[in-house]
């Protein structure tokens, strides 16, 4: 009986995980909705500082009105939280850039590559061993890149440009968690992130700040809001599934921004687009495959031991 009620509280905890990674990217893609339409009146560092600022509100109240200081507590790294902050923020504002280039299903898909960057990333500053298996996958998934980057209808170089400088910003931060995550709670990082990213974008404000339209006001606290609910979510679903489930759902992102593209701007995306996401995708995929492989057998070995 007892075993039966742990296998059940695993299964609830799984089906927990997964449920808060499809909504996480969910609510990435609505924030990117938000910022795109932001983008036609307004700079995209300045649509920065209003999603940093107001997603910094709900972290402040629990704070301060419900007691959680620790949240305000750096255990041991001052510093890389701070890095993390800065990185993210520039990350933040080169994503804005790029969907407002191009269409949300080519950006979406160009930022897939951000794991394809993490292995190479990872050799360079983790010190960590990558195989042939994961070497493969690294060169099939930046053969998709280069089909996706060929020119024709709407994806443009510069937008390709800034798009994959994107997806490289967004794999260091993955490096930087990857180790920031063994000091520091996920809600402490999130925290200094918005402040830290609220300050950095409000420097330039005087000289590129528009006043928001009565219209816009709505987009702003969208922006805000949807990016908070995306990081909360992101760590419940960590915190409940393991990274290879919670990254298989990353991929939900391109239904989302072709259906947002398709519904708000009549956007759709071309035939290369998608055979090059497709291939990125599979790329992917495999390497999932391959380290929820290693795992099972790393587990395997382990319960051998014992």
């Amino acid at each position: 009986m007892k075993e039966k009620s742990t296998a059940l509280t695993h299964n609830e905890h799984v089906v927990r995980g997964m449920s808060a990674a499809l909504g996480a990217f969910f609510m990435f893609t609505v924030m990117n909705v938000f910022a795109k339409l932001l983008s036609t009146n307004h700079s995209v560092i300045e649509i920065a500082f209003y999603r940093n600022l107001i997603a910094s509100l709900p972290f402040l109240l629990m704070v301060f009105a419900f007691g959680r200081r620790e949240i305000l507590v750096l255990r041991s790294k001052p510093v890389l939280v701070g890095v993390r902050a800065v990185v993210g923020t520039l990350s933040l504002i080169t994503t804005f850039a790029a969907f407002s280039l191009m269409p949300m299903a080519d950006t979406t898909a160009l930022l897939f590559t951000s794991s394809l960057f993490i292995p190479v990333l990872g050799v360079f500053f983790l010190k960590e061993s990558v195989g042939p298996w994961r070497w493969s996958a690294v060169a099939i998934g930046f053969l998709g890149v280069i089909i996706m980057a060929r020119p024709s209808g709407h994806v443009y170089s510069i937008g390709v440009l800034v798009a994959l400088s994107a997806a490289l910003m967004h794999a260091t931060l993955q490096i930087i968690l990857r180790y920031l995550g063994r000091y520091e709670s996920p809600e402490t990082i999130s925290l200094y992130f918005f402040i830290v990213g609220t300050v950095v974008t409000a420097l330039p404000l005087p000289f590129i700040a528009v006043k928001p339209l009565a219209a816009e006001i709505p987009l702003l606290f969208g922006v805000g809001l949807s990016g908070a609910a995306a990081q909360w979510l992101l760590s419940v679903a960590y915190r409940n599934s393991k990274a290879a489930i919670v990254t298989v759902f990353n991929y939900s992102g391109i239904v989302w921004a072709t259906l947002f593209g398709w519904l708000i701007w009549n956007e759709w995306p071309l035939p290369n687009v998608m055979a090059g996401a497709a291939v990125v995708i599979a790329s992917n995929m495999l390497m999932i495959w391959r380290e929820a492989r290693i795992g099972r057998i790393t587990e395997a070995r382990i319960r051998a031991k014992l």
